[in-house]
């Protein structure tokens, strides 16, 4: 017999990719708890992308402390679009919040954000860092990113790469998927019709872990990943699509 949920529905799921970021698991339970206690029922899905340093384990060892937390495994890395798409399949709620797995991005901005989705006619409320916390040549990297991208598609958004974001939860599902694409959900909602706003957010240094991104990695990745949205945000379809590998996300 099927076992019943019997959980109450959320008001919004907030999804944290992770991959080898224990050091960061307790801190950000403890700070979306105290953002979002005061918020009615919500749901936060920490998605372990393939982690091999207990992330996983980590995440399962505190849930008996904080209820509303839930864990999504991958067997191995799939990339951050990847982990934020198996996130938003397993929640249950209609507004879903991201925000990254490495602690730079505050818990606390997340009423914000959910507050500002509630204008109907938006599909998106995109945050963008008003004062970067990372080394120098990452800081001019992005800038030059996010200026090319601008020109090309015309997405009005400053800092596209900020973690945090706010979307209803049938609009990223109905999105073309693909590697990167959490980079351009500003143009792809767009291109939908649907409205796009944006909040200034604050930042915080790393204290736990280390990127995974490299600069010249994210460069070359972001060349294709900016021809391939320019061609989908123009009706073609897109060149290469998000294929699910042959380990399901495991829920939990």
């Amino acid at each position: 017999m099927r076992s019943v949920d019997k959980r109450p529905e959320p008001r919004f799921s907030i999804v944290v990719p992770m991959r080898d970021e224990a050091g960061n698991v307790v801190a950000l339970a403890r700070e979306i708890d105290a953002a979002c206690s005061g918020l009615g029922h919500f749901e936060a899905i920490f998605v372990d992308d393939g982690s091999r340093d207990g992330t996983g384990a980590r995440i399962a060892g505190i849930q008996a402390a904080f209820p509303w937390l839930r864990k999504v495994s991958h067997g191995q890395p799939r990339g951050q679009s990847a982990a934020i798409r198996s996130g938003v399949l397993a929640g249950r709620a209609p507004i879903v919040c991201t925000l990254d797995g490495d602690g730079q991005n505050p818990p606390a901005e997340i009423p914000r954000l959910v507050a500002a989705l509630s204008n109907g006619s938006l599909g998106l409320v995109a945050g963008e860092r008003i004062a970067r916390r990372d080394r120098l040549s990452k800081r001019i990297a992005s800038r030059l990113a996010n200026a090319l991208r601008r020109a090309v598609l015309r997405d009005g958004a400053r800092d596209s790469g900020c973690g945090m974001k706010a979307f209803r939860r049938e609009v990223f599902l109905a999105l073309p998927c693909f590697d990167n694409m959490h980079r351009y959900l500003p143009a792809l909602v767009r291109a939908q019709g649907l409205g796009v706003a944006f909040v200034p957010v604050d930042h915080r240094p790393r204290v736990a872990g280390r990127s995974k991104y490299g600069t010249l990695d994210r460069a070359m990745a972001g060349a294709g990943d900016l021809i391939r949205v320019w061609g989908l945000t123009r009706g073609r379809h897109p060149s290469a699509l998000l294929r699910e590998p042959a380990d399901a996300a495991r829920s939990n």
